[in-house]
């Protein structure tokens, strides 16, 4: 019995393959960022969440209370990066800060420019707002309703798709529109950034919720790290608010692909052996699933190999 456990292949393996297949046998070609990356088209990964698991990578340290804010502050609905710089959350400030200095001439520091989002409110409304990226979307998709002479208006409230499927798992567990959707195509071009990881669709078999992440485009290397760690709290969370028990992430790639000057982290991660069993607690159920606070999230067990860095592409 312990033999066959043991061959048992790691659950992070299949992440370090494909960063291995990507880099070896990716398609080469210029991107949006000009860096250039190596591309496959259709991954797939798959993890089991049950009895507290999360694919919490072990080859390198993830920043995992960082990825639980931004998904906190997804679920708040803002769209300025003020509340996450605030945090310490600086995973959305290059944006704007870009924009920034092309706009002004200024050379500003990043830690100048967030100190600077904090402790100016005028300055981040000007500057901090990212357009409605992921949280406008999850819980205020805009509505538009006829406003006489041909023309339309938008309602002050759109639609909460989270609070939606939350009902919908509840009252009709076995439907297959427990979807939450951030791909609105009417407002890309407002976007700082268009939704990369952009449809999650949630299947409930007997009292485990399973969920689907698809992502158009995937950065491997930095991104999909907090992608499947954002993710499986997602399923996490909504499981605890409907009673029911985790069950597996499946996670799909559109664009999958690893950037050229990533080179040495990719070199370095997949040479590292993962190990280790961490496991999430969810130390409180609030009322709603929008009502959690850091605090009420504990890793055990999470002991990872030094950290690994690279730039990130703009």
């Amino acid at each position: 019995m312990s033999e066959s456990l043991s061959s048992v292949p790691h659950y992070e393996q299949q992440y370090l393959n494909l960063m291995r297949q990507i880099w070896e046998q990716g398609d080469e070609r210029i991107d949006r960022t000009g860096v250039g990356t190596r591309s496959v088209f259709g991954a797939q990964l798959r993890f089991d969440l049950s009895d507290g698991r999360m694919p919490l990578l072990t080859t390198k340290r993830v920043f995992w209370k960082t990825a639980t804010r931004e998904l906190l502050w997804f679920l708040t609905g803002d769209t300025n990066i003020r509340a996450l710089c605030a945090q310490g959350v600086e995973i959305w400030t290059d944006w704007p800060l870009d924009r920034y200095r092309k706009a002004s001439g200024d050379d500003i520091s990043r830690t100048d420019f967030s100190a600077r989002i904090v402790d100016d409110a005028a300055f981040a409304a000007q500057w901090g707002d990212l357009g409605p990226v992921y949280g406008k979307q999850w819980v205020n998709w805009p509505i538009y309703e006829p406003a006489g002479d041909g023309l339309f208006r938008q309602r002050a409230s759109g639609v909460n798709q989270v609070a939606d499927v939350v009902q919908s798992l509840r009252i009709n567990p076995g439907s297959r529109r427990h979807i939450v959707e951030g791909w609105n195509v009417a407002e890309i071009d407002q976007m700082a950034l268009p939704p990369c990881h952009k449809t999650y669709q949630f299947h409930v078999a007997g009292n485990r919720l399973n969920g689907v992440l698809y992502q158009r485009s995937c950065d491997v290397a930095l991104g999909l790290p907090f992608n499947l760690w954002g993710a499986a709290l997602f399923i996490r969370m909504l499981a605890q608010q409907c009673d029911l028990e985790s069950g597996e992430l499946v996670w799909m790639g559109g664009d999958t692909h690893l950037y050229l000057n990533h080179a040495d982290l990719v070199q370095a991660q997949i040479e590292r052996e993962p190990a280790g069993d961490p496991r999430l607690v969810i130390t409180r159920r609030p009322d709603s699933i929008f009502g959690y606070r850091i605090e009420d999230f504990e890793v055990t067990g999470y002991a990872p190999q030094g950290h690994l860095s690279a730039p990130v592409a703009v």
